[in-house]
């Protein structure tokens, strides 16, 4: 059993694709630039929001238009970031879980720190320990600082935590870090490349991270590639 479980925010702990893309094609129609379908957001999200708005505008942008961008996202996004974002199914219970059987909840995630912690806030209340986004003093990941910080204030050793995260990002900061890493299913990206990093494990929905987390499941990503 795990003691700490660090989780990844978006495409992990909640579903925010929506929120972000309105956001994201706001500003582009606000700049006249072409539009992109909510799918294609999946692959813009992952490495911060200024990332986010490099991949989302048309090529040969510069410098002052990622800036206007950004302006124009931020505005947007923080007044309806929790428009259509929610926790993934068994997620909260999840958490809830977890808490009861005193293992510490931590998110580490490259959105920023105060919509991060507004975010984990209104979704799951008091239920987490801990919390570190972008702009808190460390850099954004997969750069493991951050990670080894969550660590450090649990009071637990590197092998007792398990980083939770939906993309290559997480699964590189997890290793970074040098702890075990389980990749999310349910996320903003997918099996081809969440294997492709050779997490410690790959859960599908709750309840199967759930045995993982509790060391009730053989499902190990180096034993049984196709297990899940």
């Amino acid at each position: 059993m795990y003691k700490l479980v660090i989780f990844d925010l978006d495409g992990t702990l909640l579903n925010t694709i929506g929120d972000l893309a309105a956001a994201g094609n706001h500003t582009l129609e606000v700049m006249g630039f072409p539009q992109h379908p909510e799918e294609s957001y999946r692959h813009f999200v992952g490495n911060g929001i200024p990332k986010l708005i490099e991949r989302m505008l048309p090529a040969g942008h510069d410098k002052e238009i990622e800036q206007k961008a950004y302006d124009i996202f931020m505005e947007y996004y923080s007044a309806h970031k929790c428009d259509r974002t929610k926790p993934y199914p068994g997620i909260p219970e999840l958490i809830r879980k977890l808490r009861a059987a005193g293992i510490k909840c931590a998110a580490n995630s490259n959105k920023a720190h105060e919509f991060t912690q507004e975010l984990i806030k209104l979704s799951f209340g008091d239920e987490f320990d801990d919390v570190i986004g972008f702009g808190a003093g460390f850099p954004a990941k997969p750069d493991p600082g951050a990670a080894h910080e969550l660590i450090r204030r649990a009071g637990v050793q590197p092998s007792e935590a398990l980083y939770v995260g939906d993309s290559n990002v997480d699964i590189q900061t997890g290793h970074n870090a040098g702890i075990d890493v389980c990749g999310a299913l349910w996320g903003f990206r997918g099996y081809e490349e969440l294997s492709a990093m050779n997490p410690t494990y790959l859960a599908k929905d709750a309840a199967e991270l759930e045995k993982i987390i509790m060391g009730l499941s053989l499902i190990h990503i180096r034993r049984c590639r196709r297990a899940i």
